[in-house]
């Protein structure tokens, strides 16, 4: 059994060990501050990636890259008492992913074709549009973001970034359902489009 297929069997557990760390970090948020929500939140990442890797075998590209971030980020908020850092963290990332994948595209390369290709099927058009789609919304999440950080209180952020960015991304996802389905490549033996 492939590891897309294994991610594709355990939704919940995939759900959890996205969301896990995020909602760690919201809680101790709440109870005593942001910098002792940030080392939680770095130690429950690499839980997060520990237990995915020991259950699936390999660690997602984006999970992998974001743990990255969230240590780098997290340390220097810690290390500097202040919290700038993980605001911009998101900021970061979103950017980051965003424009490897427009660069991807504008190179000819649409490179959340070899993130998903094992799980979704599509013609060559169809990952083009897909691959623009999401490096957009990509640098829409690195604005709101910004928006957010600069301009509400550090609770209001955290809030925002566990209970927003998710469902945000949900229905974005959810909105990307015509597309893969008028582009679902119909014959894999055949022409790629």
């Amino acid at each position: 059994m492939t590891a897309a297929r294994q991610d594709r069997m355990n939704p919940l557990f995939k759900l959890a060990t996205d969301l896990g760390p995020l909602i760690v970090f919201f809680f101790v948020n709440s109870r005593y501050g942001i910098f002792a929500a940030t080392a939680v939140f770095m130690v429950a990442t690499i839980a997060a990636l520990a237990i995915s890797y020991a259950v699936n075998r390999r660690l997602a590209v984006l999970p992998l890259v974001t743990g990255v971030f969230v240590l780098v980020f997290g340390g220097l908020t810690i290390w500097l008492n202040d919290e700038l850092f993980i605001k911009l963290k998101p900021t970061i990332v979103n950017t980051l992913f965003g424009m490897i994948l427009l660069g991807g595209l504008a190179a000819g390369r649409p490179l959340l074709q070899m993130v998903l290709d094992s799980v979704v099927e599509l013609t060559q058009e169809g990952w083009r549009k897909l691959t623009f789609r999401w490096g957009l919304f990509f640098l829409f999440l690195a604005v709101v973001n910004e928006l957010v950080w600069r301009n509400f209180p550090t609770d209001t952020w955290v809030s925002f970034k566990v209970f927003g960015i998710m469902p945000i991304t949900m229905i974005f996802a959810l909105s990307q359902i015509r597309l893969l389905t008028r582009y679902r490549r119909q014959d894999t033996a055949g022409e790629d489009g």
